[in-house]
């Protein structure tokens, strides 16, 4: 699979191996699962970026290098690097800050599997009770001809390159957003365009859980509930909707809450029951409204979930249950449709004001020189 960036890991690769640059790039597998990953990089600061799976290579290989094995051997005898260390590095590097165990300990494997089902091995190695990590040499060492070499320091670049070019795009995307804070009252539609723009299935998740929790909140801000504790004194309060954390964070299921109602959201992107019963379960059951990224119908979503759920559960009374928790959902119409609706209020603009804010804080973009985070 050739895309936009395997030029710029095409050009890395000739820049340190020459005549071999080809062949080595046709002959290892890391190399073409590296490229796989890395084809979001000119795609913008819309498409998934997937730097957990990058990373948790990029880590090892740093210690490998800096063990100095990428010049001796003896890789074989080496006691591994320790978990804590890999794993605060990960959040050092940009994009990272929020990154989790999970691609360190299982997911960067299993993806590399799902790529290679022929290959029998496996990129990262490590050993459970002592938490120390390798990478596995094969898969470093290429042969052409008479010559081998070592791909150790080249991956480094190469995922340095990708990381700068995704940084540049969500730089990019943050000057859009200003640019269209002056033309707001101008140009309103083309305002209104390029939010709706970010309303789609192919989005990266973490803006489209921007992008809804901005609508979202504006488009309950009018909206208004009474309450108390005695009928003769109650309170009148509007709904106000607030974020819980980071995206993709891991906080138990909960994106967004609503106060004084008590609503729980969550912004997903899959079909998967499981993570949908996984989410009910974390909250004890709770009811809680799903905000799906899909142009599908509510109707033959909440389909698709409960007849995948009856294929594994089979018992009606178990699926029924987990079912009734699902409050709402909200797909990619519903919240185009709000998004009409609170341009009517006249929050057009406070709108695109929450999702600036809230993508400098994702992004941790503090002036226009820099961004540094992300997660997959």
């Amino acid at each position: 699979m050739e895309h936009t960036f395997t030029a710029n890991i095409k050009s890395i690769l000739d820049s340190k191996f020459g005549k071999d640059a080809e062949e080595i790039f046709k002959n290892s597998n890391l190399l073409q699962y590296i490229n796989l990953k890395t084809r979001s990089a000119n795609k913008g600061s819309k498409a998934r970026s997937s730097f957990a799976n990058l990373y948790a290579v990029y880590v090892i290989l740093e210690d490998y290098i800096a063990q100095g094995f990428d010049k001796k051997s003896g890789y074989a005898k080496y006691e591994g690097a320790a978990f804590v260390k890999l794993f605060t590095r990960q959040r050092e590097l940009p994009f990272g800050n929020k990154l989790q165990n999970h691609a360190l300990n299982n997911r960067m494997n299993s993806e590399f599997q799902k790529y290679f089902p022929s290959s029998e091995i496996i990129p990262i190695l490590r050993n459970l009770e002592t938490n120390r990590y390798w990478i596995n040499e094969n898969l470093l060492k290429i042969k052409v001809g008479k010559t081998e070499y070592n791909l150790a320091s080249v991956i480094i670049e190469i995922i340095d390159e990708y990381s700068k070019t995704k940084q540049d795009a969500f730089q990019r995307f943050i000057k859009a957003c200003e640019e269209m804070q002056e033309i707001e009252s101008s140009k309103p539609e083309q305002v209104i365009e390029f939010i709706s723009g970010l309303l789609a299935p192919n989005v990266d998740a973490r803006l489209f859980e921007i992008v809804s929790y901005s609508i979202l909140k504006f488009y309950y801000n009018d909206q208004h509930i009474f309450w108390g504790y005695e009928i003769d004194n109650l309170t009148k309060d509007n709904l106000k909707l607030f974020k819980t954390g980071r995206t993709n964070a891991n906080d138990g299921g909960i994106d967004f809450v609503m106060q004084p109602l008590g609503r729980f959201f969550q912004v997903t992107e899959t079909l998967d029951f499981k993570k949908y019963f996984l989410d009910i379960d974390k909250i004890q059951k709770f009811p809680i409204t799903f905000v799906i990224k899909s142009d599908e119908v509510v109707e033959d979503l909440l389909s698709k979930i409960k007849a995948n759920a009856n294929k594994i559960y089979l018992v009606t009374a178990i699926v029924d249950k987990y079912m009734d928790c699902i409050e709402e959902v909200i797909n990619i119409p519903m919240l185009n449709q709000r998004f009409s609706d609170t341009i009517k209020l006249g929050y057009l603009n406070n709108i695109l004001n929450e999702i600036i804010t809230q993508s400098k804080v994702e992004f941790n973009y503090t002036d226009t020189e820099g961004l540094d985070e992300e997660t997959e």
